[in-house]
């Protein structure tokens, strides 16, 4: 049996409840408790138990309310912030629920940042109460308490010691603070439109900003989102981009919630395979870096296996891609030839890859960052329902998205509905909605620069608009302009480079220079294999800096951008193992490119590159 058809029955019963009955998130919640009471809401891994434990919503109202009681019991006032700097978990719902029911602003925190970095935020927001996962965090955090004069308790999950000796403030074990019986507080939130959230963007540039999100923003986009892209209530989402990031939060965490479907909270994205095999989502919400490197390890596999493997795999995406394009009303079906083939061709090849993703996804989203034609053309040829979307954090986030039946992979898609759109100067995409943020954390002037009078906001992206579909062509700060006058796109480069499995990370330079050149994280695996060919030891540091090698990579860079016009070529390279995280600054919670840190990071390397090169008269 083709196990992609083994899923619930999706195509049917929807249960979406209203931005207008919810009022406000903690509404929402509230609303969904009463109409699913023993329906599955959430499910995650028990260490302790080693299983999976399932949590009903009516579950989650009732540890919701203890939440409750004990923030209240904590003299917080409408307006007081609380963060959590924790894990996706089902505490992290019963916090943020608690919190906003009780008129407060959660501030998600994501749970891999720097102390340096969380510091910041919570200094910037005046965070009076902090939850973490486990104590080891807060005693990292606890060297920067003189810069925190608002934060008055910090809760932790796991760890040992309970003490507050030695801090002004005062921390405790959730377990002996909440209380055993909850008291019987009424939801306090009423207002659509007061502030909900405050979520702070890991931008390319700059410290984070705190975009100010209120409840009616991201109920009308949940709402907008499944007016396009359909979810049931027998889908199981799976939950493993951070909260802390307002695509996991609005698509992966409320849209579930409006559409009362059930989310697993996987252990982590190194477990991400194992988990994928044991939850079996039916839906898939990513970014593009994990869809590119099962790209590239598919390829490098597939090459592995000699040129019949290619074939067959080159066979099974030119004829599934075929079928979806005649299915999309865009081509000809395939030849009959191809017809009667697909069968064998999808149990052969295609089922393959399918099953490593569960088995039965019926929709796989990809938002973030531009997910690169090629990748989007290898998984849908394969079978996989792959729609990209648009958006920013200031936009609750989604601005645009592909459909099922109004798929075009090149896009991003159509504006939702209730989204406007006008191209400004230089090509900048504005866009106006209900679901644009209120401004800026304690900042008017940023706030002016990118929210104008008339509600239009600035979005920074290049973009090209065709038969009502939106096409990013980069973004306005990100233009490289050579010595020469040419003006180029470095992220259409670095997308085409890093689809390469040679290549981890890339990020091209040339700004007033002669020529383009990259700065390139090798892949672990990729760079054995090339050492191997050229009878170089991977493992001496000397190898990574020969002739050989350079020459091996610019050659394959010049293979891989032929299509870019000639002087868009990549002509020096600085090559590198160790990658680019965010622990190091250097890249953002989605893997975004920090380019001004890179390049101060590596000013050095850069300014090596141009040596001898002088600028043309």
């Amino acid at each position: 049996m083709n196990k992609q058809k083994e899923q619930p029955e999706t195509q049917g019963y929807r249960d979406i409840i209203s931005a207008a009955e919810a009022v406000t998130l903690p509404g929402l919640f509230q609303c969904r408790a009463r109409r699913s009471p023993q329906a599955i809401a959430y499910r995650q891994y028990e260490p302790a138990t080693g299983d999976w434990q399932s949590h009903t919503w009516l579950q989650m109202q009732e540890k919701i309310d203890r939440w409750r009681t004990a923030l209240a019991a904590e003299g917080v006032s409408p307006g007081d912030r609380v963060a959590l700097y924790l894990r996706n978990s089902v505490e992290w719902v019963c916090c943020e629920q608690a919190a906003l029911s009780l008129r407060l602003v959660a501030v998600p925190l994501y749970f891999l940042d720097t102390a340096q970095n969380i510091a910041f935020i919570l200094g910037n927001s005046g965070t009076k109460i902090l939850l973490v996962g486990d104590l080891e965090q807060w005693l990292a955090l606890a060297p920067y308490q003189a810069d925190l004069p608002d934060l008055q308790l910090v809760l932790f999950l796991a760890g040992n010691g309970d003490s507050s000796e030695g801090s002004r403030v005062r921390v405790r074990r959730v377990a002996d603070w909440l209380p055993d019986a909850a008291g019987s507080l009424p939801d306090q939130a009423g207002d659509p439109h007061a502030l909900a959230t405050l979520i702070y963007t890991s931008g390319t540039t700059g410290p984070p900003k705190g975009v100010m999100l209120s409840h009616a923003n991201i109920l009308c986009n949940g709402e907008a989102i499944l007016k396009v892209v359909s979810a049931f209530p027998s889908d199981i989402f799976l939950s493993f981009l951070p909260l802390s990031h307002a695509f996991e939060r609005t698509v992966g965490y409320y849209v579930p919630m409006i559409a009362g479907a059930q989310v697993v909270f996987a252990r982590s994205v190194k477990d991400l395979g194992e988990d994928l095999l044991m939850v079996r989502p039916t839906v898939l919400i990513s970014v593009p870096r994990i869809y590119e490197r099962v790209y590239g390890r598919i390829y490098e596999k597939t090459k592995s296996r000699g040129r019949f493997a290619a074939k067959l795999l080159t066979m099974t995406v030119e004829t599934g891609w075929r079928i979806f394009e005649a299915g999309q009303g865009r081509a000809a079906p395939p030849a009959l030839s191809r017809r009667l083939l697909w069968p064998l061709l999808q149990r052969l090849v295609a089922q393959k890859v399918l099953d490593r993703l569960g088995g039965r996804v019926r929709l796989a989203v990809t938002g973030g960052a531009p997910l690169h034609e090629k990748v989007a053309r290898l998984f849908i040829g394969l079978g996989l329902p792959l729609l990209q979307g648009y958006g920013l954090t200031e936009s609750s986030p989604v601005v645009s998205a592909n459909t099922l039946d109004d798929n075009f992979p090149a896009s991003v898609g159509r504006p939702l509905p209730g989204v406007e759109m006008e191209v400004g100067p230089a090509g900048e995409l504005l866009v106006r909605s209900p679901s644009v943020m209120l401004g800026y954390w304690k900042d008017p002037d940023r706030t002016r620069e990118m929210l104008n009078a008339a509600g239009w906001l600035h979005t920074g992206d290049v973009v090209q608009l065709r038969d009502g579909r939106i096409f990013i062509r980069g973004r306005l700060k990100e233009i490289l302009v050579t010595s020469t006058g040419e003006k180029i796109a470095p992220t259409d480069l670095e997308m085409a480079i890093t689809e390469s499995p040679l290549f981890y990370q890339a990020m091209v330079v040339g700004e007033g220079k002669p020529f383009l050149a990259a700065l390139l994280v090798m892949d672990r695996q990729g760079w054995q294999d090339l050492a191997g060919r050229l009878a170089l030891d991977p493992a001496d540091p000397a190898a990574l800096k020969s002739r050989a090698v350079t020459d091996a990579v610019l050659a394959k860079l010049t293979e891989i951008l032929g299509a870019f016009p000639a002087y868009a070529r990549v002509r020096a390279v600085c090559l590198m193992l160790d990658s680019w995280t965010y622990e190091d600054g250097l890249v953002t919670t989605l893997m975004k490119l920090r380019r001004h840190e890179i390049e101060k990071r590596f000013a050095g390397e850069i300014a090596a590159l141009y040596a001898g090169h002088h600028l043309p008269e």
